[in-house]
């Protein structure tokens, strides 16, 4: 097997070739991931069979660990949007902050919402809440379009069981109840710096709301909203299911070894606590609408394939690269320099900075990563989730005009390509940078 420089040349050509044929050609990423495992396995010796076995074993594998996950998480985000129980946890932060801070209502919105979906979707399904807001109170459109874009990234890079973060817990063998508690505890500042961003810097650039629907329309619209307990039940139950069970682990057994820790380890396992917030989602369906029920669960797992392709293509790519002696050659390396968990930020942030694909970037450097855990120190269970985090925040640095989220962004929000540069790609930078530095604080204090 290639060893050394011919190793990391094998390895820097499969990047260089995803970036290209992702960002120039614009290739789904599914396939590249998968022609780069194949690229890196037979470039670097290992046998045909081999590495088709590798394939296939890290594609079902990672699937198999967080494919109901991914599917469960879809599904309440599209039940959120069709029944209007985002329109609810709107105007029920905006009447906690008040009135006169619209853009905190569109942070701490897209904040919540971006924990299970996609920030993307995110985005599409609360543009027309940010518009009709904006309109209501007066405020340009490139404010309130910068706080909800910060809030949805804040969550969609640190907080599971946003699809990104929880791969690379899995991968990373990180617990999940601690990642989640330690990515909400580092994404709310996260947050905090997207908001003043926007209300300071955004609020240069004057864009008129032209809201194609107001905030009665958007009543009209969905009839009778659900209540603020039942709209934020599908997030809050699966993400406290899951704190129960990590705190159930902890080693000093707070619950025992019997009966209840048993129990909070079934309903706080992943699949148990997604699958119990769709029953929650569900009723948000009023009852002369149950028949949307299926449509609404079948438009949820048809959004979710794409994922599940990427996401395995992913897994696939790290089996490969989980065989070679990363942990050897680096050693010799790039980690004499004892930087910590600056490795993992910078690989992720030209990852993300080449390819545009926040979610492809946490895949593939977790799987880089991973093999040289042990090597750089990194085996508490603290370390372990510290080096999620660090892998998140270099996942957000930075959206530019190669990254889907910068042009939805854009777009849904009447924005100039030179302004999205300076709202959406500085805003970005800023969170990145602010994400890494509470990191590293965090390290130094605890681990």
């Amino acid at each position: 097997m290639v060893s050394g420089i011919g190793l990391f040349g094998a390895i820097l050509v499969a990047v260089i070739g995803m970036v290209i044929l992702i960002s120039k050609y614009k290739w789904h990423p599914f396939i590249v991931l998968i022609l780069s495992a194949y690229f890196v396995g037979m470039v670097t010796g290992m046998p045909a069979d081999t590495v088709i076995g590798l394939i296939k074993k890290g594609f079902g594998g990672i699937l198999g660990n967080i494919g109901i996950v991914i599917i469960c998480g879809t599904i309440i985000g599209v039940i959120l949007e069709k029944t209007g129980a985002a329109l609810t946890m709107a105007n029920t932060i905006l009447k906690l902050v008040g009135k006169d801070k619209a853009p905190l209502t569109m942070s701490l919105t897209g904040f919540v919402t971006s924990i299970p979906v996609f920030c993307d979707s995110g985005f599409v399904i609360l543009s027309p809440i940010s518009r009709a807001l904006a309109e209501k109170t007066g405020t340009s459109l490139a404010i309130m379009a910068t706080a909800l874009s910060s809030g949805l990234y804040a969550t969609h890079c640190l907080v599971p069981p946003t699809p990104g973060p929880i791969i690379m817990a899995d991968t990373l063998k990180a617990d999940l109840g601690l990642t989640i508690l330690i990515g909400l505890a580092i994404s709310i500042p996260v947050m905090m710096a997207g908001y003043l961003y926007a209300t300071k810097f955004a609020r240069r650039y004057s864009i008129d709301a032209n809201p194609d629907v107001t905030l009665d329309d958007l009543l009209d619209k969905y009839g009778e909203l659900p209540g603020a307990v039942k709209s934020f039940a599908p997030i809050a139950v699966p993400i406290i299911l899951i704190a129960f069970k990590s705190i159930a682990d902890f080693p000093v057994h707070p619950f025992g070894e019997g009966s209840v820790k048993a129990f909070f380890d079934f309903i706080g396992n992943p699949v148990t606590a997604l699958l119990l917030g769709v029953g929650a989602s569900l009723f948000l369906v009023p009852d002369r609408k149950t028949g949307d029920s299926f449509a609404f669960t079948a438009s949820g797992i048809t959004s979710a394939a794409s994922i599940l392709a990427i996401t395995g293509a992913g897994g696939a790519l790290g089996q490969v690269l989980r065989e070679l002696p990363l942990a050897e050659v680096l050693s010799s390396s790039l980690l004499q320099y004892n930087i910590g968990l600056l490795i993992p930020f910078i690989i992720a942030m030209i990852l993300k900075t080449a390819m545009g694909a926040s979610t492809v970037a946490m895949i593939v450097t977790s799987a880089m990563v991973a093999p040289l855990m042990v090597k750089m120190g990194f085996t508490s269970e603290l370390s372990k989730v510290l080096t999620v985090m660090a892998i998140g925040a270099g996942s957000m640095t930075v959206s530019h005009a190669n990254d889907s989220y910068f042009w939805v962004v854009s777009q849904f929000s009447d924005m100039e390509t030179s302004i999205a540069y300076k709202c959406q790609t500085g805003v970005t930078l800023v969170q990145g940078v602010t994400a890494m530095c509470i990191i590293q604080l965090l390290a130094m204090v605890f681990a």
